[in-house]
């Protein structure tokens, strides 16, 4: 089996673990489209089999025309990365229900969203890859982010429901869990958590780095190869997996 031609869908595409998912699908031969919420940055990392389409997950209406006009232009979707998501931090006592409700509207309602339009077309052909990037805080509670481990949590829910809802199809479903990646929400961490902290920058990164069982940061490039196993030959009997990138047992 080739991937070439194949039509890829990545939120969050521009930049982090979904650029480099993308660009590994692209170097693989797919035709990747690529969503995000500012063109600009989309712009930038487009080409070369990569086609960058403004969306937010968090706008029903938005994700269904730029998923149809994504089909129209390459084909079914058969692998599908919903990756799209924030990352923050903040006390229970401290959370109003507006910021819970941005959290789960894009990571768990944009996750939700993003693959149930995919397979509308996913379901026409003859195989499909779904993708969920989770985290290691939707296996175990991460501490001060009970409202973000709670959107991880229901990813990775997702995932196994519709692995269940599948079985004997040629489509499968999976999560990968990373620990700390070395991406831009790592920078903006580092000033949120030296703020709610009182550290300094450089303890509060070093406290991230810590956190991973090999106390480095994970590259994306590395959330990329798991990606690329899930979608290649002999993957075929890993379903409703979560998949742990985190330097060790956590």
């Amino acid at each position: 089996m080739t991937l070439a031609g194949k039509h890829a869908l990545v939120t969050g595409g521009g930049t982090g673990i979904g650029l480099a998912i993308a660009k590994m699908l692209a170097a693989e031969g797919c035709q990747v489209t690529i969503t995000g919420r500012r063109q600009a940055v989309l712009d930038q990392v487009a080409g070369d089999g990569i086609f960058g389409m403004v969306m937010d997950v968090r706008d029903e209406a938005q994700v269904v025309e730029t998923v149809g006009v994504a089909v129209e232009a390459r084909g079914p979707v058969q692998i599908c990365v919903a990756n799209a998501g924030i990352a923050e931090g903040r006390a229970l006592h401290k959370t109003d229900l507006a910021f819970w409700r941005d959290m789960m509207s894009t990571n768990l309602d944009g996750a939700f969203l993003t693959i149930r339009e995919a397979l509308a077309s996913m379901r026409t052909t003859d195989w499909g890859r779904v993708i969920a990037v989770s985290s290691i805080a939707g296996l175990r509670g991460l501490q001060g982010a009970s409202c973000y481990t709670a959107s991880k949590h229901g990813m990775i829910g997702l995932i196994r429901a519709l692995s269940e809802d599948y079985l004997g199809k040629p489509i499968t479903f999976n999560a990968l869990c990373p620990a700390y990646v070395d991406t831009p929400i790592i920078a903006r961490n580092t000033l949120s958590i030296a703020k709610r902290a009182s550290v300094s920058e450089d303890k509060a990164r070093a406290m991230m780095i810590s956190a991973n069982r090999h106390n480095r940061l994970i590259s994306p490039e590395e959330v990329a190869v798991a990606a690329r196993w899930l979608v290649s030959p002999g993957s075929e009997s890993v379903n409703g997996q979560a998949i742990e990138i985190a330097g060790g047992q956590m």
